[in-house]
């Protein structure tokens, strides 16, 4: 069983930056795939970005939306996934989830087998 924590949420100015933490306990974390999700009450959650450890390198996935504002990494050392959030919009506004998985595809599905708490980002236009 992988517990999965988030924190480094908060409110912040649009153009503004923030990261985000999954701390992960429970698990081989080097193992799983790690992922990003947000959601806007009312609206499905929105996949963000994936990172998965192969052969001793990362490798990452990032959906249209965040590719190149966002970047994901991990400290596998420290069973930690972050996400950096650079030029925040007003519309980033959101509940952002992390989520553990064994594969690529179940993390940028939305079928996960392990998901955080969230952590609320609000970002003011």
């Amino acid at each position: 069983q992988v517990q999965l924590v988030e924190s480094g949420g908060g409110s912040v100015q649009a153009g503004g930056s923030l990261r985000l933490s999954c701390a992960a306990s429970g698990g081989d974390f080097s193992n799983y795939a790690m992922g990003w999700f947000r959601q806007v009450p009312g609206k499905e959650r929105e996949f963000l970005a994936v990172d998965s450890w192969t052969g001793g390198s990362s490798y990452s996935y990032y959906s249209d939306s965040v590719e190149g504002r966002f970047t994901i990494s991990r400290d596998n050392a420290k069973s930690t996934v972050f996400l950096r959030m650079n030029s925040l919009k007003a519309e980033d506004t959101a509940v952002y989830y992390c989520v553990a998985d064994r594969t690529v595809p179940g993390v940028v599905s939305g079928k996960g087998v392990y998901w955080g708490q969230g952590t609320q980002v609000s970002v003011s236009s």
